[in-house]
């Protein structure tokens, strides 16, 4: 019988909280791994309605002790197990002795159950003292598994240990069938048969003790294994025959004239076959036949070529290498327009000159040519979707405003993509202020791609697309993620390389490939750019298969794009559609195993690391409708119907999954399950041994973001195409205008000017958190504008009077005055100050926010506020008041390429052209600004509310949401009782 159930290795603080609460009795305790040093242990200790929290820190020698206790003489033990049972007894330095262990729950509970804690483990093992904690496999992930649950186990790792957690040896054959197994995992990194691996884990956890009992018995036929080969190579007879037939076409084709030819195959067997199974035995024969096929056909083709050749007396030409093609140059681009009430007009962009010409339909001539650094402005109004507003420099100290209406907001959007496009190549700047980002996701079915992606590398077929006059414009970054990915990793990649160059004349370059078994992901950029980019790192996470292996999963990469940061994550999540859970289950391991950015910001949450985070994928959650409903609104193009009993959208309005991610508007069909060779109708049937399963169609592929507070991220399509039908999904598309910041170079020497160097100064700043905690807190502070890290001191006021939820103040004393590196405007209105709060006990974060100093630039003191965060998770709110001080001589700043573009509402009908002098007031692109969420948070007892600004990040294709937070926890932020 396993010990030590107290021990919940990785579970998050608030689930441990949660079990603890639930536990309710003083001395209720268990233990978890550290969140903020790794190798280390939280002791969680339940006192009075309130859980403390202990760090169990190992030292040099491996040795284990309660981080030390004012007064109290620290006591170091070998094993967990030991210390444990030392700290129940009194007088030891804690609140109370530890009394009563509260146990893991059932791990054979279905984990689909959603209750907090079941059933999940998000390691593979945990090994101290001399022990190695380790799962049994699940079956295959996949639409057959039967929801079997987790199965836990525990291993001595190099025998049986004084003080072992065991209290009876493991029987040899389990020990056995847990090493193959474990060297299945070992030797498996990128194999793409993800279901023919889910047959050898079954086999290797189930059945291999049985093949070792009939071996004992002196049956050497391993009846078994040839049942799991069978069954795990069904679907390659079919592969084979049609290969088959194909070689020995080909075969035939160079056979010599004279020859005879068979017309049956040759039979090869292999020399000492131990099978009884004639289906095996059969196989086996194919293959061998394949490979005298494959073996010959290449001399035997050479050969007959060769005598070609001399037959007729043939020269070979010698082909000269064609020098590679150069970018090709933008051609010149129309749009008809109208032009005040009737008027109609063409506007001619020629980006490659830097000039727009207006030409009116009734003259057929060139009214007005503008050069590009003319066009001061450029406003897209809101009301009316397809009308643009041009301002431009007419003469010195004038400027002239007219109005364009497009024949669709498409059209729109191209003009202003070209217009944009033309700024930025006469630009005179060293370095981009703003870049383009292209990201697909596909599924590929584990079938080989068509020979052109062209509409999916360019963002053509259905939903919000690219126009054709822009389609065909090269991107700076193209990320490609896929699933069921049956190509080799270089096949893949010169494949995407070649398709790429065939259609943009660019030759890319390859930044990062990282992939786990058919889940890659792919990044590459334009030759320009492969200075800008620098540290890179990817890594990977395994989700399938009781988290062992990597049938399901993600794969991520991130790097540094000048000052600017990025974090990709492809992922492919658990399917059925009954397995909501699971799927929330595996974005939540993924959040918190995925290595990526800066080892310094390992302790805050992934979503927090980086400037920009996009997470696509084949997500796998369904629709929560009957199957022929959901066609019947397909057929209809009722798509709002169908978002409103979408999963995911469902799971993010309970905050579940992707707390504040953005996605774009959904206008295309569900993009699963399709009938391939076709799109034109859904395979929502699948017939199994088991029986027939429903696969109804989804939006299964999906492409989301989440970016820091005040910066430029604009979504300028998504969609999927409708030609490509290789596999039962759609590869799906989204392409993004990003702003990037330069590794900035400073004006004046720092310390060089009389002025006191910038400074970021705190009056104050109050924290509710969601947590029973008691602990004394303090206030970590990162940012790449700071030297080093800086803390603040301990909280000045702290309250709990409301249950569950726990109030902290810090006054303008205890807060450190931060010195950016650089004291320039122009720097510091890009930077992003990283905050996390943390328990004094246990040094463990219990959230963590971003704030922008943009908007806190200034002489006066500005109030912020924003949510906390952590795994995922919204943990409270934090608001105070800040202000960030420059020199005078300091303060000038210029204005980025992405901000002459803005929007404005159309309260009037202008007319036609409107003088303007010198520059017409304006509304910039609105950002996701930290202050003012779009649900005020009333934690503070406030009595009015300060002007909201739009915080949420909501994507508009999401249903309604309803009156207030789903979630009992939340109801405390919008005051009700």
């Amino acid at each position: 019988m396993a010990a030590a159930k107290w021990y919940h290795r990785d579970i998050s603080r608030v689930v441990a909280e949660e079990l603890l609460a639930k536990a309710g009795q003083d001395g209720c305790f268990l233990v978890r791994d550290s969140e903020s040093v790794s190798g280390a242990y939280a002791l969680c200790l339940l006192f009075q309605r309130h859980v403390h929290t202990y760090r169990i820190l190992p030292n040099d020698e491996g040795l284990l002790s309660v981080q030390t206790i004012q007064g109290i003489q620290a006591k170091c033990f070998r094993t967990l197990p030991d210390l444990i049972s030392a700290y129940q007894q009194p007088n030891n330095g804690l609140v109370t002795p530890l009394l009563y262990p509260v146990h893991r729950a059932g791990q054979a509970a279905d984990e689909d159950s959603g209750e907090p804690g079941k059933g999940h483990w998000g390691h593979a093992g945990c090994e101290h003292g001399g022990f190695l904690l380790s799962r049994c496999a699940l079956p295959a992930d996949g639409e057959d598994s039967q929801g079997a649950g987790h199965m836990v186990s525990t291993v001595p790792a190099g025998g049986a240990a004084a003080g072992s957690w065991l209290s009876a040896p493991i029987p040899t054959r389990t020990h056995i069938s847990q090493q193959l197994h474990q060297r299945l995992q070992e030797q498996v990194h990128s194999s793409p048969a993800s279901d023919f691996m889910g047959f050898m884990a079954e086999y290797l956890n189930h059945h291999v003790q049985l093949d070792l009992e009939a071996l004992r018995h002196g049956h050497p036929q391993l009846r078994h294994l040839s049942t799991a080969l069978v069954t795990a190579c069904r679907a390659l007879h079919s592969e084979i025959d049609f290969t088959l037939a194909g070689l020995e076409t080909l075969a035939r084709v160079f056979d010599p004239p004279m020859s005879p030819r068979s017309t049956t195959r040759e039979q090869v067997t292999p020399p000492g076959l131990l099978t009884s199974d004639p289906d095996l035995e059969l196989l086996l024969n194919k293959i061998s036949t394949v490979n005298h096929l494959l073996s010959s056909l290449e001399k035997k083709v050479l050969k007959s070529l060769q005598e070609t050749v001399s037959r007729h007396n043939l020269a070979l030409p010698s082909v000269a290498a064609s020098p590679p093609p150069g970018a090709k140059p933008l051609a010149v681009q129309s749009f008809e327009v109208k032009m005040g009430k009737s008027q109609r007009a063409a506007l001619t962009v020629d980006v490659e000159s830097g000039t727009v010409a207006i030409t009116k339909r009734s003259s057929g001539c060139p009214e007005e040519t503008i050069p590009q650094d003319k066009i001061l402005q450029l406003i897209k109004y809101q009301s009316v979707q397809s009308k643009v507003r041009l301002v431009y420099d007419r003469e010195p100290q004038k400027s002239l405003s007219r109005d364009f209406i497009f024949p669709s907001a498409r059209k729109r959007e191209a003009f202003c993509q070209l217009l944009q496009l033309m700024k930025i190549k006469h630009s005179n700047l060293d370095e981009p202020d703003l870049i383009s980002v292209y990201v697909g996701t596909w599924n590929m079915g584990s079938a080989p791609p068509p020979r052109s992606l062209a509409s999916w590398l360019t963002s053509r077929g259905l939903g919000r697309t690219q126009d054709e006059t822009t389609a065909c414009i090269p991107h700076d970054i193209y990320v490609i993620g896929t699933q069921e990915n049956s190509l080799g990793d270089r096949e893949w990649v010169e494949f995407l390389r070649a398709s790429l160059k065939t259609l943009m004349a660019i030759d890319y370059r390859v930044v990062a490939l990282q992939c786990l078994w058919s889940i890659k992901i792919v990044v590459l950029v334009k030759p320009e750019h492969e200075r800008r980019i620098s540290h890179i790192h990817t890594s990977s996470v395994k989700t399938g298969i009781a988290n062992t292996l990597g049938n399901k999963g993600a794969v991520g990469v991130s790097f540094l794009f000048n000052g600017t940061s990025f974090g990709f994550v492809n992922c492919h999540l658990a399917s059925g559609s009954e397995k909501t859970h699971r799927r929330n289950q595996n974005y939540s391991d993924i959040l918190h195993s995925l290595v990526l950015g800066d080892k310094k910001l390992g302790g805050f949450d992934l979503t927090l690391r980086f400037t920009h985070l996009f997470w696509f994928g084949d997500l796998n959650y369904r629709l929560d409708m009957d199957v022929q409903d959901i066609l019947a609104h397909i057929t209809k193009k009722e798509f709002e119907a169908l978002l409103a009993v979408d999963q995911l959208n469902l799971e993010r309005e309970k905050n579940k999954v992707f707390l504040r991610f953005s996605e774009g508007d959904i206008s295309f069909p569900p993009t699963y399950r399709y009938e391939r060779g076709s799109r034109d109708s859904y395979l929502w049937q699948k017939f199994k041994p088991t029986g027939m399963r429903i696969n109804v169609p989804s939006w299964c592929d999906r492409i989301l973001w989440k970016s820091h507070p005040e910066t430029h991220v604009v979504c300028n399509s998504y969609g999927c195409t409708d030609d490509i039908v290789t596999s039962d999904h759609s590869p799906v598309f989204a392409t993004f205008e990003v702003g990037v910041t330069s590794q900035f170079v400073p004006k004046k020497a720092p310390g060089s000017s009389p002025e006191p160097l910038a400074c970021i100064e705190w009056e104050s700043i109050e924290v509710i958190m969601k947590t029973t905690s008691r602990s004394k807190c303090y206030i970590e502070f990162h940012s790449y504008c700071l030297e080093e890290t800086q803390w603040s001191g301990e909280n000045t006021f702290q309250s709990c009077d409301i249950p569950g939820f726990l109030k902290l103040g810090w006054s303008a004393k205890h807060l450190p005055v931060l010195n950016p590196i650089l004291p320039d405007m122009e720097y510091l209105v890009d930077q992003h100050l990283l905050l996390s709060i943390k328990g004094v006990e246990s040094c463990e974060s219990y959230g963590e926010c971003c704030i922008a100093l943009r908007s806190m630039i200034g002489s006066m003191a500005q109030q912020f506020e924003t949510f906390l965060f952590h795994r995922g998770e919204e943990m409270g709110s934090i608001r105070g008041w800040m202000k960030v001080r420059v020199p005078k001589d300091t303060c000038s700043t210029r204005e980025r390429l992405y901000e002459w573009i803005s929007f404005e509402e159309e309260d009037a009908e202008p007319a036609a052209d409107t003088p303007m002098c010198p520059k017409p007031p304006r509304q910039p692109l609105r950002y996701c600004s930290q202050a003012q969420p779009h649900h005020k948070p009333r934690l503070w007892g406030d009595a009015e509310s300060s002007p909201a600004v739009l915080c949420r990040s909501r994507p508009r294709s999401l249903p309604e949401p309803a009156a207030g937070y789903t979630n009992p926890a939340y109801f405390i932020f919008e005051g009700v009782p």
